[in-house]
């Protein structure tokens, strides 16, 4: 195994060093982000693990029209473009249309393609064509083996520079659940595995205009997770998840993510010893 290629400073491969992707949900406000990503820079320090800053410009697929979104793509791209110069850290950001593209591949180091959207050619493609890392949610109705079909469309479009991503399956309504197996089927594509390891206690629409959730179940999914093979986590966090204007039910309280970083760390450090 070797690197497949490196996300600035973070080299990425099956056989490479354990890493998390966090962040809000959604841009807030530069202020929030800052404040988040500068706690981020301190646990790179405290724990040995490189972060990627994550928050999205826009949410395109919130349940309620009234739902906050974000800033939207200029000021927001314009905040991440911010914080990487202020904290050194990578960032990344969902993009939902071929259109957003190109901006946020100027803007940000690694863009990501949501899970609803996971089997649209056209935007893969656009994000392909940018020649920047493209991590793919597996959506929550696609099988692992699915997953080639999205590997095949980006690898057709010009990249090899993929990461997948496991954030649990529908089981009836308003419930998922996660198969770890899954991550190890995803990596025989060739290409690491992130867990999603608070979207995966979602309920989606659980509360009717907007989701549900049990963060309190995050730190244990992560460390299935990272046991069962996964190469990296994605955990949203925000200081203060009850007033968070999006994902506030399945968002990590920050507090947390030391605790369950170090102990994730050690995990990833036994099973490839």
């Amino acid at each position: 195994m070797s690197v497949l290629f490196n996300i600035n400073d973070i080299p990425v491969g099956l056989d490479q060093p354990f890493f998390v992707m966090t962040g809000p949900c959604v841009i807030e406000s530069r202020d929030l982000c800052l404040e988040i990503a500068d706690r981020l820079v301190d646990l790179r320090e405290s724990t040995g693990v490189k972060f990627i800053f994550k928050a999205s410009f826009d949410k395109a697929n919130r349940t309620s029209i009234h739902s906050f979104r974000g800033p939207g793509l200029e000021k927001g791209l314009r905040i991440l473009k911010d914080l990487r110069e202020h904290t050194g850290l990578s960032v990344m950001t969902d993009v939902h249309e071929p259109s957003q593209a190109a901006p946020c591949g100027e803007a940000v180091d690694l863009l990501q393609i949501p899970a609803f959207l996971c089997r649209q050619t056209d935007l893969l493609a656009a994000c392909a064509e940018t020649g920047k890392p493209v991590s793919v949610k597996k959506g929550q109705f696609v099988s692992p083996a699915e997953m080639a079909n999205v590997v095949g469309k980006l690898q057709e479009s010009g990249t090899k520079k993929i990461l997948l991503c496991e954030r649990g399956s529908f089981f009836g309504y308003n419930r998922l659940v996660n198969d770890m197996g899954a991550i190890a089927d995803m990596q025989s594509l060739g290409y690491p595995v992130i867990f999603d390891a608070t979207h995966s206690t979602q309920m989606p629409g659980g509360l009717g205009n907007s989701s549900a959730g049990a963060r309190e179940k995050a730190p244990i999914l992560a460390k299935a997770a990272v046991a069962a093979g996964a190469n990296a986590l994605f955990i949203e966090i925000h200081p203060r998840p009850d007033e968070a204007l999006c994902d506030s039910a399945c968002m990590m309280p920050l507090e947390w993510v030391e605790d369950t970083v170090k102990k994730c760390r050690d995990i990833f450090s036994l099973i490839r010893s």
